[in-house]
């Protein structure tokens, strides 16, 4: 038999091994991500003791791989609308925490004497702390409903956002030569403007295509049309020049806006889960215990800019954005450690070649380190808060706690702003796709066309047909919200409103005609006064055209449709979040979701007898079980397992209400395995105690907890059999019952 290939050989190895060590670090109570490092580092070369990999770049290659099902799967959580709710303030606190911290990491880098390189992806990696790692400890500490907890996961997620965008920038700045300001906004705009192609294009399309395809498509299929959906994207965002990855987060965020979004997560989390493991195998790989010692100062270092750092700028960044001091302390110590992004980013420079190789196995070490520490700065939050309060005057304490730069406007709000927001919001995204659409006619229709035709001919089928495609997104960009309420306001409000507001109109009717411009100028050879009539006349039919009008209108309503696919299947499913939940956030008390477990001592039990008020102080406000949704439940109403409960409570009840659900449990039976039930036939004898007896009165059921399942009278199937059936010898039934029980009765006989 032929030799099995050295991946397979590597592949068997990692997996036993990574196997063996996260069941340790389960049972110790640590993030997995730490098991799948240490196991990296048991099958490196640098451990001489055991067996190593033998070909690591093939192993790599999976790696890669991991990371782009990891940011799919991170997109698959993430939600445009979700970030829009949140407001500005997490927005606030991470762009605070990003940037100070990278800073710091940057002037860290120097103070060693790191190339400059090493000190901008230095600067990344300390920017970005751990979600996974993060998200684990609150589990583990019972914290994961209070409501400091739920702020820190906002800025979790828009910090991973960042670290996207992040991503493409370093690799411009890696690819480039000192690039200057301009460079890096052209960057910034090319990330801009084929997010919004991506973005809008797939929100049409891709539900459209899951709706008409749903009676075809069962679990196996979805799952090979997400992960090659995926696959697809990552294929042509390298080809525009982006990471595989960033194309894999893209479609995960834009199949997070299907109604097929939660059957995709539960699907690709076993793939997920197998090539992130690998992924962090790799990362543990590149420890090499030299590299540790020669860089043991820059670890300490880096470890304490770490906890220093998220805990002053940390801590500060969530004060500013509008948190208490105490809520804001608790947010800036949870985050004092750095994880998978973190690997990512150095990944990214080691694959560029732009970074030392020392750099990996240093910050995989500080990763190591604080991610031990996350649980203890957590616990530490508090106390710290108690000792500045009784050390500070309360004059200071109120000035910190009323430190803010997301004050609520009071005043009445105008109308020029949402106008003009709106405005620029529509003119981006359909500018955007008219230059999209333009650019894909002319580099791959426009070729075609020539080979077939005359050159003047092909130019002017083209033109017409570019024309024709882009004309709903020229005619949405100078009349939408023309008619709107705050156009309306305004108009009436003030005599110089009119002219302003003519003056926006002439700006897009303008940049409408630039496109039509284009597309003659690079068409044809007609002179600028000829070509200027000709994008002023074409824009004026666009407008006054009701087809295109139609069109228009008929575009923006699948895409708002399919935007909000999902949320219209959670109103339907009873799903759909109260109103009255969202205002409860900014007081005190909050919403949490709880699930019961299934072995829950809690299931089968009714609200009244439960007590949840009396014994915790919370109130239920909604249980939502499979498809249904009951809000304001009755005390008759009864609890299931796998039931989410909404609580409503303070941190400390809510934290009581959690433990008690977790903890109030059936105890597990040492002995399962042997209560298994067998079924076996028996044969009455003459001379037996059951003989002449019914089935009731041989104590069969209640004696020898067993029970008759039918009387076998030669014929195919077994006849039935009742209570009141009179055992005769000679009969021949069958019985099932656990195997001890069914010994005793063979006794009998």
């Amino acid at each position: 038999m032929n030799e099995l290939p050295h991946l397979v050989n590597d592949l068997a190895l990692i997996l036993v091994v990574a196997g063996i060590v996260t069941i340790v670090f389960k049972k110790l109570k640590q993030p997995l991500v730490l098991g799948y490092v240490v196991a990296g580092f048991l099958v490196s070369p640098h451990m001489p003791y055991i067996m190593s990999v033998v070909d690591r770049a093939n192993i790599r290659m999976w790696g890669d791989i991991g990371v782009m099902f990891l940011l799919f799967s991170l997109g698959l959580d993430f939600s445009f609308k979700k970030i829009i709710k949140m407001g500005v303030s997490p927005v606030i606190a991470t762009c605070c925490i990003v940037f100070s911290m990278m800073f710091i990491g940057i002037v860290t880098g120097h103070a060693f004497g790191w190339s400059r390189m090493d000190c901008i992806f230095l600067g990344g990696m300390l920017a970005m702390s751990s979600t996974t790692i993060i998200y684990k400890a609150f589990d583990d500490l019972g914290l994961r409903q209070q409501r400091f907890a739920g702020i820190v996961m906002g800025v979790l997620i828009l910090e991973d956002i960042l670290a996207i965008v992040m991503m493409v920038m370093l690799s411009t700045i890696a690819m480039g030569n000192n690039p200057d300001g301009e460079q890096m906004l052209g960057s910034v705009m090319k990330i801009g403007f084929f997010l919004v192609v991506w973005f809008v294009v797939g929100i049409s399309l891709i539900p459209l295509l899951l709706r008409t395809s749903r009676k075809l498509i069962n679990n196996e299929t979805l799952l090979i049309v997400a992960l090659g959906l995926c696959c697809a994207m990552a294929v042509l965002s390298t080809q525009v020049g982006f990471s595989s990855a960033f194309g894999a987060f893209v479609m995960g965020s834009i199949l997070a806006e299907t109604i097929e979004a939660e059957r995709i997560i539960k699907l690709v989390e076993p793939v997920k889960n197998l090539f992130g493991a690998i992924f962090f195998v790799s990362v543990g790989m590149l420890v090499d215990p030299a590299i540790l010692v020669k860089h043991a100062l820059p670890i300490a270092a880096l470890v304490m800019v770490i906890l220093l750092g998220q805990v002053v700028l940390g801590s500060l960044s969530f004060l500013v954005s509008g948190q208490s001091l105490k809520s804001a302390m608790q947010c800036g110590f949870s985050m004092a450690q750095i994880g998978e992004f973190s690997f990512i980013i150095a990944s990214l420079g080691l694959s560029l070649g732009v970074i030392s190789q020392f750099i990996y196995p240093v910050v995989v070490a500080v990763s190591v380190i604080t991610t031990f520490l996350t649980p203890y700065m957590i616990r530490m939050a508090t106390p710290c808060y108690k000792m500045l309060e009784r050390h500070l005057p309360a004059a200071w304490i109120e000035a910190l706690n009323n430190i803010t730069v997301n004050k609520q406007n009071t005043e009445r709000k105008g109308y020029w702003k949402p106008l003009l927001m709106q405005l620029v919001r529509i003119t981006a995204i359909y500018s955007a796709l008219s230059v999209a659409a333009i650019t894909l006619m002319f580099a791959f229709f426009l070729p075609f066309v020539r080979s077939i035709l005359p050159h003047w001919w092909a130019n002017a089928v083209c033109g017409g047909l570019t024309l024709l495609m882009i004309s709903p997104f020229l005619r949405a960009i100078v009349m939408k919200k023309n008619h709107s309420e705050e156009w309306k306001a305004l108009w009436a409000e003030k005599p110089y409103n009119k002219v302003l507001l003519l003056l926006t109109v002439v700006v897009r009717l303008l940049l409408a005609a630039s496109f039509v411009f284009y597309i003659c100028n690079y068409l044809t050879r007609f002179t600028n006064a000829l070509m200027i009539s000709m994008a002023l006349v074409a824009v004026a039919l666009m407008v006054v055209s009701r087809s295109i009008k139609k069109h228009s209108i008929k575009i923006e309503r699948m895409f708002i449709q399919n935007l909000r696919s999902r949320e219209i299947e959670a109103q339907i499913k009873g799903h759909k979040r109260p109103l009255y939940e969202g205002k409860l956030l900014d007081r005190d008390i909050h919403i949490a979701d709880f699930i019961v477990p299934e072995d829950s001592v809690w299931a089968g039990k009714k609200l009244r007898d439960l007590q949840f008020r009396n014994r915790f102080g919370v109130h239920v406000s909604s249980i939502l079980r499979g498809v249904q949704r009951i809000n304001i439940p009755d005390g008759e109403s009864v609890i299931f397992p796998g039931d989410n409960i909404q609580a409503i409570g303070d941190d400390s009840q809510l934290t009581a209400f959690s433990y008690a659900m977790n903890h109030e449990l059936f105890v597990e039976d040492p002995e399962i395995e042997k209560r298994e039930m067998k079924l076996q036939q028996i044969v009455i004898g003459h001379k037996s105690v059951f003989a002449g007896k019914t089935i009731a009165e041989s104590g069969i059921r209640n004696r020898y907890n067993c029970m008759v399942v039918g009387l076998e009278k030669g014929l195919e199937s077994l006849s039935p059999v009742t209570p009141t059936h009179r055992l005769n010898g000679g009969d021949i039934i069958w019985i099932v019952g656990e195997k001890d029980d069914i010994e005793t009765i063979v006794q009998q006989l």
